[in-house]
């Protein structure tokens, strides 16, 4: 039977920052899945601060959203209808047809998930790219080694938090994170397993972190960019690893933003500076998998959401991830299901 759905759609280029008017929530009916294909009711939508850069027509890892069009984005559903052998009714998928109450699409393009492991949400956070994306930077491409110092910025969100647990497991003998505001810093200390942290927004973040890492870092997470590599640039021992993960700071600029004044400083200590994207790091996924489970289940990796219910609160919800309103992973929750 055929299932009336919404979706939103982006409807205008943002220009800074995005705002409500440049999107809009459009309803459709969807029909019966031909073969192979499945109809998801979504139960969970992920936000995430890449989809800013998909709203500009400009050429990226992964295309822009077409004006006019449903967006896409993470979601975690429970099939209810299927056409395709292998994936039932009842089923638990991943799949990347976000930002709509239903999605219809190829069997091939969604995997079942285990929700007896964890519920059926860490597989948009702890379990799913948030967490292979904090580990492929930590193992692969800045490796943390035994006894190092490691600094990760935007510690309170979604990577942030499990980056921070990563390092711990990968052999960090100590773990500083960045958050804006006094709350954020001591959650990082007394709940998400940090070392020390530092608050951006007090300032001189430079000072702050000499003053928690005398001795220097030895590997930095980057999801922030700006003032924080230019610091983190500052404290990087020599033959430092710098994970360049994201610059949220930089998303809504409307002028080319100044890189750090201090990149000479990478000459002298040698350091190795190093940008990369999740998806070229899938071979990493089972063992990550497999790893992210077991710490799960020993309670030594945290999964943190803030959840926004409604598909109609979820532009909000993304314009607050933007301005750093989550702690851990921005959800969006549409049903009751867990």
């Amino acid at each position: 039977m055929p299932v009336t759905s919404r979706a939103v759609h982006l409807i205008a280029r943002p220009v800074g920052e995005p705002k409500p008017g440049d999107f809009e929530l459009v309803e459709s009916t969807l029909p019966d899945p031909e073969e192979g294909q499945i109809l998801v009711r979504n139960d969970w939508l992920s936000v995430d601060p890449y989809m800013r850069g998909r709203m500009n027509d400009t050429k990226s890892y992964v295309p822009p959203f077409r004006l006019g069009a449903a967006m896409d984005g993470g979601a975690v559903g429970t099939v209810i209808a299927s056409n395709a052998p292998g994936v039932p009714v009842g089923a638990t998928v991943l799949h990347s047809r976000g930002w709509r109450d239903h999605a219809l699409l190829d069997a091939s393009h969604a995997r079942v998930v285990d929700t007896e492991i964890a519920p059926a949400r860490t597989y948009l956070s702890a379990l799913g790219m948030t967490g292979l994306t904090a580990y492929a930077g930590l193992k692969e491409v800045a490796p943390v080694k035994e006894g190092d110092v490691v600094f990760v910025s935007g510690a309170a969100g979604a990577v942030g938090i499990v980056a921070g647990r990563v390092a711990r497991h990968l052999g960090a003998s100590k773990v500083i994170g960045s958050a804006g505001g006094p709350e954020k810093t001591r959650r990082l200390v007394e709940e998400f397993g940090y070392d020390a942290a530092v608050d951006y927004r007090a300032g001189d973040l430079g000072g702050q972190l000499a003053a928690v890492a005398p001795d220097g870092i030895d590997v930095y997470f980057d999801n922030v960019g700006g003032d924080h590599l230019q610091a983190a640039l500052g404290a990087l021992n020599t033959f430092g690893r710098v994970a360049l993960c994201g610059a949220i700071s930089q998303y809504n600029a409307t002028e080319p933003v100044p890189g750090p004044t201090n990149l000479f400083l990478a000459v002298g200590k040698r350091l190795t500076l190093r940008g990369f994207i999740v998806s070229d790091h899938q071979h990493l996924a089972a063992e990550y998998a497999r790893l992210a489970a077991t710490w799960l289940r020993e309670g030594t990796l945290r999964s943190q959401e803030t959840v926004v219910d409604g598909l109609d609160n979820a532009v909000d919800a993304f314009l607050g991830l933007l301005r750093g309103a989550n702690t851990g992973k921005m959800l969006i929750r549409l049903t009751s299901a867990d």
